[in-house]
């Protein structure tokens, strides 16, 4: 099970959504017919039939039928910019025009100052191998009460080794398959492993012979798990192996890497994903752990969510980002990875601190397996509205990200306070709106942090945070102190 859905399936309870608009539609019947003693008269009377509307009315409902369904999509995709001016009683918000709302892939665009590469992942034999939870430590037969022997015929040779792109080492797994669906699935991720490299490290006609439907590693790979034979599936596995050393010396893997200058956000899944696998996923019972009624609930944003939050804010490798309420890190590690920039986090639930720590260890050498060059990873727990180091931070940060779905009005307040103190340009992504709707700078208000951020609602689509399936809004706020100080010098009544 990948993370994303463990994510929805496993995690902590889940923040309730907002209660569902009822429309309530009253239906008036015609009163019950009066019979009389006369068994002539009653006889129910035959139903009429009713009169067909005329084309022009039926045109005419047609009409304000399809103009109410513009109006309410419009309405749904309508992006608000919520704009302070001066304290005169004239409405000076300024609402964007209503535009049709595209959906965005979720890719971060091409930065040519991106190396994809790390080098010294690549050096042959290489002495800076980084310690690994390997699948077999997860799962093996050892844990007979989890798993069985995926290929019982053969129970002396149940190991294998499996080659990834650099030289940074290879992984082993326990040829065993779990007894529940939920449960980690060596196999499973080995042929994910391979069709991930394939896909995107591999082109030509190296790739097709071994993708290919009829007689292709991935095929013979199915045919000896159908046909439960283990030392013909060891045999394949040794014959990747070969061809992906081969790769690698020739300089096929890094000419590939070094051609480009994004990751593609399935390969960003994969990576996290056998991070979560390892870490996170057999203590997941720790996150559920938490005071109801606090700020102290436990939510994660899904990747493709984050990849489009980074789309948004064109966060680049040489900018600095920062999760406020990071938990196990998720969104830092990806930042480090499909960004490259420098990234922070700080969370304040010690179980979720605990697992973020491991992730971040896993997650640095799962990223040299795959050859992967990252952005600096800087994790600390703690209360992030007290931390110095997190304080100092925040005044460098280009994007500060802030799931604020559960925090109660009074940290939301305290944190309000602390944007004062960020560069202009900076922006806040948060679930929940710091500036009031309709907020405008008066003389009684100039010292409210309110009056420098600059604030755009967005749309967020399914499948996109782990408490619910359902579509939402987030908000990107900007700190902008122009408005503010033209104010100040135009002057304001006593």
């Amino acid at each position: 099970m990948s993370f994303f859905s463990l994510a929805q399936k496993k995690g902590s309870k889940p923040i309730p959504p907002a209660p569902s608009s009822i429309r309530k539609e009253v239906v008036y019947s015609a009163p019950a017919a009066k019979f009389t003693t006369n068994p002539q008269l009653n006889r129910p009377r035959p139903e009429l039939p009713r009169a067909r509307p005329l084309p022009q009315q039926v045109d005419k409902a047609q009409a304000n039928a399809t103009r109410r369904k513009l109006a309410q999509k419009r309405k749904q995709s309508q992006q608000t910019r919520l704009l302070s001016d001066s304290d005169s009683d004239e409405d000076d918000t300024v609402t964007q025009p209503p535009s049709k709302r595209t959906k965005t892939r979720a890719i971060a665009r091409p930065r040519i100052t991106r190396h994809l590469r790390c080098e010294s992942a690549f050096e042959e034999n290489s002495s800076s191998i980084l310690p690994l939870i390997q699948g077999a430590d997860i799962a093996s037969v050892e844990k007979s009460s989890k798993y069985r022997l995926a290929f019982p015929q053969t129970p002396e040779e149940h190991i294998i080794v499996l080659q990834y792109p650099s030289a940074s080492g290879q992984e082993s797994f326990d040829l065993v398959e779990p007894f529940q669906s939920d449960e980690f699935k060596p196999l499973e991720d080995v042929k994910e492993t391979i069709e991930h490299i394939l896909d995107f490290y591999v082109s030509g006609t190296d790739a097709v012979s071994f993708k290919d439907d009829s007689d292709g590693l991935l095929r013979r790979m199915r045919r000896a798990r159908d046909k439960q034979n283990g030392p013909m599936y060891i045999s394949l596995i040794h014959e990747w192996n070969k061809a992906m050393v081969e790769w690698r010396k020739k300089g096929l893997i890094a000419k590939v890497l070094d051609g480009n200058f994004t990751l593609d956000l399935r390969l960003i899944e994969r990576v996290l994903t056998q991070t979560y696998a390892r870490t996170v996923s057999p203590r997941v019972q720790t996150l559920r752990q938490y005071e109801n009624g606090t700020d102290n609930v436990y939510g994660e944003l899904l990747p493709k969510f984050v990849s489009e939050i980074f789309q948004t804010t064109e966060l680049g490798p040489e900018h600095v980002f920062i999760d406020l309420g990071s938990g196990v890190g998720n969104v830092v590690l990806q930042a480090a990875l499909e960004i490259g920039c420098e990234s922070w986090g700080c969370e304040i639930m010690e179980n979720a601190s605990v697992l973020a720590d491991l992730q971040e260890q896993e997650f640095k050498a799962r990223c040299r397996l795959w050859g992967f060059a990252i952005g600096k990873i800087n994790l600390h727990r703690g209360d992030f509205l007290e931390n110095s180091t997190i304080h100092m931070a925040l005044q460098k940060a280009d994007v500060i990200l802030i799931n604020n779905q559960a925090f109660t009005p009074e940290l939301n307040a305290h944190l309000t306070s602390h944007f004062l103190d960020l560069k202009d340009g900076c922006q806040i992504v948060s679930l929940k709106s710091f500036v009031p709707a309709g907020h405008k700078i008066t003389s009684r208000n100039l010292n409210s942090a309110y009056n420098v951020l600059d604030v755009v609602e967005k749309r967020y689509y399914s499948a996109c945070v782990s408490w619910t399936d359902a579509p939402g809004s987030y908000f990107v706020s900007r700190k902008d102190s122009t408005r503010l100080r033209a104010f100040m010098e135009r002057g304001t009544p006593s």
